[in-house]
């Protein structure tokens, strides 16, 4: 290992570099290389274009384009049960994933009446045309606000509309999804719905009448939603617009959403809520011409009255509805506190939900509905003191106006600053752009489905177990057969060899006698088109004989339900039980860690291609093309020098590829080898999700010992994992859980024990970070615990029992280049942390409904595979005679730049520029017997193989480059090299010395070396709703001497966001004990329109990163450090500052005397910190009318 000190980089201190995602780009630079084109004129054809009426029949339905309201009507009469589609954006899903026909469709766009928007000033209303796009509304109404074509009191109902659609989806579907289309889908969560129903909005009605003339028909949207997706639309009506009601003086309205995500998402619970009042001096007045005496707690000279009231609701009922109890109770009385406590508490009578409740959260979305109206109340109170000159409790104390202030979002700016390499010929340390990054974002780069189908290329679909555990008693699969296009149906009894995938041998490939998750694999329909197999895989009938299902981690441990050790596994240092009772102060606590979709870009893929002789080549989205090759041999019963697997890249994979991925390219495999024709496989989302795996869930149950001034003496912790119902790396996983469940602090006494929990779901798997996030949120829930115990911050908690160097870990491991202390220091410097605790502070005393956290957290993270046979890559390099290199290695690429670090390692060894190195693909014909890309060893074990193989190459070349003169091109040297038949190809090989822990003798490093890395996060909560806003996060990360700066800030950046989704956003649901209304088994959150991960909107405001320099790593190629997994946990400084703020909320609650003394100190907050979550940990008044108890722990699926 000599290169490492006497290496080209040896003793660098490079240069420091800060790029800012803010600063300007010079109009130059963007038109320097700017190719003029010639501008082609617009079609004349077009600029004249008249529409016409259309008919187009096709092979499963007719389409409809008429021109009038007249000529819509007749082909309604004729089709009392056609679709109207706009925007397609409802009929689309429907047809695609739920599998409807709809014979006729009509499309009316060129119907005036439906595509009108007028302001009708006689009717004191606005006109919209029923296929007016949402688009159109925001445009329409904005400009009618702007302008001042109305006054501002007649503005509030487009406000309304307005609040609604900032939020509403996506731009895209905003432009082509229409109001029409809201309101008859009948969304029981609709964002537009409860708008209506508030301002008592009247729809228009068509259909042609018994003389042929158009009949019209208006009705009030309440009465519109009659049942979950039915309403009042008659056969043969179309809906023709709506008329929204304009505001007038004394009336306020308000409209919120609650979502998972405040970007593109569902509602939980949508709410318009609508009041209007009478001043004191007109309900006096008023009374005075009736004659009438005003009624009890009704208006007076020092209150308001109620004379109107609707509040709308969306996710409460299976149709938009409106609280009528609430709205009676409010009718008539005086406006004030105490009304508004009534109110709240009737709420809980217009929606009783309970736990058996669709959609689950049943306290949560009254919780939410009650919040709404405490808004509308500081709102309305507001406006009356401000427009109004109103006085006593009408005028809300100052801190109060934090419940109506919205989340603002400006452009994101961040700061990036680390070192490069000084010597401008190497490649090493520079940071250059991803090798691919040009086609990828053009469209050019090809994943498997881009690829031009082969010859006779057939489609493939899965057929899905429906039961999370049941014996198969018969499979019937003659109606698919029997289908067009169909060409066979594969299972168990069809596998040549053996019917198993993975290592262990205990899973199948097909179930064929027993199945064990909703989601295994029974079988596989292969036909001409992907849509006819998918058709076709749904006629596929399977009989059962249900079982008992374990669906739980808490189901596990009753059943004592456990894979791999019967016993668990266990880590152990000193003696926890005297290290305990021997302490001053013991705490016990549990952490529950939900699981993480992986949500690559990319579903699983993969096509398999059969040759002569029985060969088979697998081009597959892969991290594990060597696993991917042995399993096919097995199932086709040939020897694995027969298959090939190839990698181009994959679409994201972040270890859900590294195994799962096998099974659907073996399936395919087996059908393309029964039919000898080449066989592709590409899974829908819902089916990606159901059937894949996930990362696992955990409980961490944890027992902590520590002095009074904080240091920490003794942990005893169990975690449990749920791992579905087969080994798959289940094990590895709690493995590396227990490795981290000490983060950085050390600890005398420690006893870690591990369970992995064998339950009824689909075999979790990798994630990113492989067990070691999990473990290292239960050490900082651990942390959290003492620190609120003992009253003191957690950054001092946290910064005294820090790791030295030299110090030993609970499983043994000396830590040599500990860098935690210095990133420590250097965070909390360039976040200026001293000075945002304190301003979160003066923040949170003036703000009672916004509250303000910031959290420190630091994160160690061990770097090699542990099981020992695992650390090893290999590499094959040629030079071909006009000097350009061709590198294959074992590592695949997923979008993470690991092709991009070979290219530059290789480029630095031979000595050329970068240009003349090129991958083309990973291949197990080039480099076999490799390991998974994963456990962010790759660039380690591949990068160390590329060097040697250059290094070998070199060392032929280098009496050739000395016997020529000074100044020889490379290009000469190769061309010459040739001649004199110098090989010019390598073999390199790499393995990682003095790795290999044994959990029997608890003896061996664990790890090659580890990444430190400390975040700060500063955070802003909605107290009334949960929603947060991550104002900045400053990360200072130790990469060693990175091989390339931009790729590895990159990879932080994503790592980052993954890790924040993880603890904030992300949720799985399942059908288990805690979602009764599930099927078993079942997964909730499949697809995009369940399942949330961060978007734009959810990054951070502020995100600055900065490398930590002159931390040359001696124990990887050229001094680096891994970089794909370590930074995702410092997402959890994202947690704990909302942890923080919710704090500062349950300590005000504590003062107005909601909550009792003490529930302020120490709580639990499991993970993620949802929305539900954060409001949830948040009592107050609003909760306690409620009935809500003061510890609640909202559910999930563990």
């Amino acid at each position: 290992h000599s290169f490492w000190e006497d290496g080209p980089l040896s003793g660098f201190d490079g240069v420091q570099v800060s790029s800012s995602t803010n600063s300007k780009i010079e109009a130059a630079n963007l038109v320097k290389d700017r190719v003029k084109l010639k501008e082609i004129p617009f079609p004349k054809e077009l600029q004249s274009f008249e529409p016409k009426s259309l008919v187009i029949k096709g092979e499963k339905a007719t389409w409809y384009r008429p021109l009038s309201l007249k000529e819509m009507v007749d082909i309604t009469d004729v089709h009392p049960k056609a679709k109207i589609v706009v925007g397609n954006t409802e009929i689309g899903i429907e047809v695609r994933f739920k599998f409807c026909d709809y014979p006729v469709l009509i499309n009316p766009l060129q119907v005036p009446e439906l595509n009108q928007l007028a302001l009708e000033q006689d009717k004191n209303s606005i006109n919209i045309g029923a296929a007016v796009s949402l688009t159109s509304i925001r445009e329409y109404m904005t400009d009618l606000i702007q302008s001042k074509k109305l006054k501002p009191q007649n503005t509030g109902s487009l406000v309304a509309v307005l609040d609604q659609l900032r939020w509403f989806s996506s731009t895209q579907i905003r432009n082509v999804g229409c109001v029409g289309g809201n309101l008859v889908t009948a969304s029981p969560i609709s964002d537009l719905c409860p708008v209506f129903l508030a301002t008592n909005s009247v729809l228009k009605f068509a259909k042609k009448g018994e003389n042929g003339k158009i009949v019209f028909r208006e009705l009030p949207v309440s009465k519109f939603f009659l049942n979950y997706r039915k309403v009042d639309l008659r056969d043969g009506e179309v809906l023709v617009s709506v008329s929204l009601p304009l505001t007038r003086r004394m009336e306020y309205i308000k409209a919120f959403k609650q979502a998972r995500r405040r970007e593109d998402d569902i509602a939980i619970v949508t709410g318009c809520l609508r009041v209007r009042l009478e001043t004191p001096e007109e309900a006096e007045k008023k009374a005075k011409e009736e004659s009438t005496k005003l009624e009890p707690n009704a208006a007076n000279h020092n209150g308001y009255k109620i004379v109107d009231v609707s509040l709308g609701f969306g996710g409460m009922w299976k149709t938009p509805v409106r609280a009528k109890k609430t709205e009676a109770l409010l009718l008539g009385k005086a406006w004030n506190q105490t009304t508004l406590d009534a109110a709240v508490t009737m709420l809980g009578h217009d929606f009783p939900l309970d736990r058996s409740t669709p959609g689950g959260m049943a306290e949560f979305r009254k919780t939410l509905c009650a919040s709404f109206l405490f808004k509308l109340y500081v709102h309305t109170c507001q406006k009356l003191t401000s427009e109004e000159g109103a006085n006593g409790e009408l005028k809300l104390p100052a801190a109060y106006r934090s419940a109506i202030t919205a989340f603002e979002r400006p452009v994101s700016k961040g700061q990036q600053t680390y070192q490069v390499n000084p010597v401008q010929r190497q490649a090493i340390g520079k940071p250059l752009a991803h090798r691919s990054a040009n086609l990828q974002v053009t469209g050019e780069a090809e994943y498997i489905d881009d690829l031009a189908p082969k010859h006779q290329m057939l489609y493939s679909a899965l057929v899905l177990s429906t039961v999370p555990h049941a014996e198969i008693k018969g499979i019937d699969a003659s109606a698919a057969l029997a289908m067009p296009g169909v060409k066979g149906y594969f299972d168990a009894k069809d596998v040549r060899g053996v019917n198993q995938v993975g290592h262990w041998g205990d899973e199948e490939l097909f179930a064929s006698k027993t199945v064990h998750c909703v989601g295994q694999i029974i079988g596989i329909v292969v036909a001409d088109t992907h849509r006819q197999a998918v058709e076709a895989a749904q006629k596929v009938q399977v009989e059962y004989k249900k079982l008992p299902a374990v669906l739980t981690i808490e189901d596990a441990i009753k059943a004592k339900s456990w894979l791999g050790e019967q016993d668990g596994y266990l880590l152990l240092r000193g003696d926890t039980e005297k290290g305990l009772s021997s302490s001053e102060c013991v705490i016990e606590g549990e952490m529950r860690i939900g699981g993480q979709e992986h949500f690559y870009l990319e579903t699983h893929c993969s096509e398999a291609i059969p040759g002569e002789n029985g060969e088979m080549t697998i081009l597959a989205s892969t991290q594990n093309p060597n696993t991917t090759i042995e399993s096919v041999a097995h199932n086709l019963h040939v020897p694995a020098h027969k298959v090939v697997c190839k990698v181009k890249r994959m679409g994201g994979g972040f270890g859900g590829k590294e195994t799962r991925s096998v099974n659907y390219s073996a399936a395919a495999a087996v059908a393309a080898e029964a039919l000898g024709r080449p066989v592709r496989i590409m899974l829908d989302r819902n089916v990606d999700m159901a059937t894949s795996g996930q990362r696992h869930a955990f409980v961490g149950k944890y027992k902590v010992g520590f002095t009074k001034e904080g240091k920490l003496t003794a942990l005893d912790v169990q975690l449990y994992s749920n791992a579905g119902w087969c080994l798959d790396l289940s094990v590895p996983v709690m493995h590396r859980g227990l490795f981290h469940i000490d983060n950085v602090y050390y600890i005398p006494h420690v006893r870690a024990h591990g369970y992995v929990c064998k339950t009824n779901m689909p075999s979790h798997t990798a994630f990113r970070g492989f067990g070691g996030p999990q473990g290292l949120m239960v050490a900082e829930a651990a942390m959290d615990d003492v620190a609120r115990h003992l009253g003191i911050p957690g950054d001092k908690l946290r910064e005294m029992n820090l790791y030295k160097e030299g110090q030993v870990t609970h499983f043994g491991q000396v830590l040599t280049q500990c860098t935690v202390r210095r990133a420590w220091q250097e965070c909390k410097e360039r976040s200026e942390y001293a000075k945002r605790i304190k301003e979160a502070k003066k923040f949170n005393e003036t703000h009672r409904w916004r509250k303000r956290g910031v959290a420190l957290i630091p994160t160690k993270f061990g770097i090699a595979f542990t099981a020992k046979f695992m650390n090893q890559g290999g590499a094959l390099v040629h030079i071909y005679t006009d000097g350009s290199v061709l590198v294959t290695h074992g590592g695949t690429e997923m979008g993470q730049g690991l092709h991009t670090k070979m290219v530059q390692v290789a480029a630095g060894a031979l000595g050329v520029p970068v240009e003349y190195v090129y991958i083309a693909e990973t291949a197990t014909d080039k480099v076999p017997n490799t390991s998974p890309t994963a456990a962010s060893m790759s660039s380690d074990i591949n990068g160390m193989a590329v060097f040697r193989a250059c290094q070998k190459i070199a060392e032929r070349l280098k009496p050739l480059r000395d016997s020529l003169p000074k100044g020889t091109s490379w290009k000469d040297l190769i061309h010459k090299a040739y001649f004199e038949r110098i090989n010019l190809s390598a073999q390199g090989f790499y393995k990682v010395p003095d790795v290999g822990y044994d959990f029997k003798t608890r003896s061996g490093p664990g790890f090659s070396y580890f990444s430190y890395g400390v975040a700060c996060s500063e955070v802003e909560v909605d107290v009334l709703t949960g929603d947060h806003q991550i104002l900045s996060t400053h990360i200072v990360m130790d990469v060693g001497n990175s091989l390339n700066p931009a790729i590895d800030i990159g990879q932080i950046e994503g790592a980052f966001t993954q890790g924040m989704g993880l603890f904030t956003l992300e949720e799985m649901i399942w059908g288990d004990s805690n979602h009764p209304w599930l099927r078993p088994g079942m997964l909730m959150t499949q697809g995009p329109g369940a399942y949330k991960i961060p978007s734009f909107n959810d990054v951070p405001l502020e995100f600055n990163i900065s490398l930590l320099k002159n931390v040359p790593n001696p124990k990887a190629i050229h001094s680096s450090k891994a970089i794909g997994e370590p930074p995702l946990f410092l997402a959890a400084s994202v947690f704990y500052a909302i942890k923080e703020a919710v704090a500062s909320a349950r300590r005000d609650a504590e003062k107005d005397e909601v909550v009792q003394s003490g529930k302020s100190q120490a709580f639990p907050m499991d993970s993620p910190a949802t929305a539900e979550r954060i409001r949830m940990t948040c009592p107050d008044k609003l909760t306690k009318l409620l009935g809500v108890p003061q510890d609640i722990r909202p559910l999930g699926s563990w």
